[in-house]
């Protein structure tokens, strides 16, 4: 499933390593080391000036301007929308034998 977490970004949810509040990362030297690395090596997207929250994958960090609230309802929507039963198939099957 894939997530739009804003900025015209959308990214796979499977990809999705961690979601924090940008306020967080200039409160960690560990942090703030990773993600200028990965600006060094331009696998940083987004807006930082207008950040709210840093999405962190596999591949690629992402600045977003989105709130880690509303990200994280993205998020359990989609694992919500996955776990349901998919009907589509038993439905075709009635629809046929109605024929």
């Amino acid at each position: 499933m894939f997530i739009h977490i804003g900025n015209d970004h959308v990214i796979q949810s499977k990809d999705v390593i961690a979601i924090l509040d940008y306020n967080l990362i200039s409160s960690s030297s560990i942090m703030e080391e990773m993600i200028t690395e990965w600006a060094v090596k331009k696998k940083v997207l987004g807006p930082m000036a207008e950040a709210k929250s840093v999405m962190i994958t596999k591949e690629i960090i992402y600045y977003s301007q989105l709130s880690v609230s509303t990200l994280k309802k993205r998020a359990s929507m989609i694992s919500t929308i996955s776990k349901l039963d998919d009907y589509s198939d038993e439905i075709k099957d009635e629809e046929l034998d109605e024929e």
